[in-house]
């Protein structure tokens, strides 16, 4: 299974899906689901839903699709492009970085991410890297807004930046949006091992694989018979923090509060039972889909795990440990 959660890691984070930009990525998900067999079924938001079986107690799990990103917001007089963050960006982190901008009508072009003066043999004084500073260029030969827009972009594009998505020998794994692809890899993972009957349902399970978590309503909309939701995430690794990259990481509170004391009992329980290396731990400035959830008032009980990555919202790493202890502890929960 290791393997086939790795594979589907690599496809993923293949696919450009920043929020708002996600229908091809749905668009794999709903293939890979049927592939093994199931019904899937796309929303009129754009999330993807899928019944593993089982028919008591209503558990939904929910990983999320759509990345970090921007949008082009203005064409410059030079032809560079001025860009605006889609959720949690960082420009600091994305100076240097390739990228692609995607047309309305369905082009794309290859640029690069680079601060307005980032020279060191030019500039007098360096700018700072924030988001006025930043600029795309493309690899194209145009040096005017009018040539620009016969390339057919226009302000409202989206840009996606270069995952970089490589796995070690070591089982070291670095790429960009780690957060959340890693975990939708693991939940397609889950949905073939049930196909596979490497796992038994002691209860209805459905996955979720929503696309507007990084803006902040991915899970506003669930299955209306929905008891319990586990946010499937990335675990937080940093200071303070007992998480590491080897490690699944239970949150027992974020930003937006604690998550219900039963759940995360039970996850912790499992985790022991099973011999899984995990950490309990509370992430400072973090929400997930289940705040989404409850935000919308849904009467549901929530928690959240997930892989430890390293660097979020940078380029992230984590490892294949972390994902298979993230995968059993799944594997024990719905059984």
């Amino acid at each position: 299974m290791k393997n086939y959660i790795l594979e589907q890691l690599s496809a993923l984070t293949s696919i450009p899906s920043p929020s708002g930009y996600t229908r091809r990525i749905t668009d794999y998900v709903l293939g890979q689901l049927r592939d093994l067999g199931y019904q899937p079924e796309l929303s009129n938001k754009g999330n993807v839903s899928v019944v593993l079986g089982g028919s008591k107690n209503p558990l939904v799990l929910s990983a999320h699709l759509d990345t970090l990103g921007a949008m082009v917001r203005k064409i410059k007089d030079n032809g560079h492009l001025r860009p605006t963050t889609i959720a949690g960006h960082q420009w600091d982190t994305c100076d240097g970085e390739n990228c692609t901008v995607h047309t309305r009508d369905g082009r794309v072009y290859t640029g690069v991410v680079l601060n307005i003066e980032p020279s060191a043999h030019v500039a007098d004084k360096k700018k700072s890297k924030k988001e006025s500073h930043m600029e795309i260029l493309l690899d194209e030969n145009v040096h005017s807004k009018k040539g620009v827009r016969k390339l057919g972009i226009q302000n409202g594009d989206f840009i996606a930046m270069d995952p970089r998505t490589t796995i070690t020998e070591s089982g070291y794994i670095k790429s960009r949006f780690l957060d959340d692809k890693l975990s939708a890899a693991i939940l397609l993972g889950l949905a073939r091992a049930v196909k596979e009957e490497e796992i038994s349902l002691g209860r209805k399970v459905t996955l979720l694989f929503t696309v507007y978590e990084e803006v902040g309503h991915g899970a506003s909309c669930i299955p209306e018979d929905t008891e319990e939701l586990i946010a499937v995430d990335m675990g937080c690794v940093g200071d303070g923090l007992e998480c590491d990259e080897h490690m699944v990481s239970i949150c027992s509170k974020d930003s937006g509060g604690p998550y219900d004391y039963d759940i995360t009992s039970r996850l912790i329980s499992l985790a022991e039972e099973y011999e899984l290396d995990y950490a309990v731990d509370i992430y400072p400035h973090y929400a997930s889909d289940a705040g989404a959830a409850l935000k919308s008032g849904h009467d549901i009980r929530y928690g959240l795990i997930g892989p430890g990555v390293y660097a979020s919202h940078n380029y992230e790493r984590a490892h294949t440990d972390g994902m298979m202890n993230t995968y059993s502890l799944l594997k024990a929960y719905v059984h």
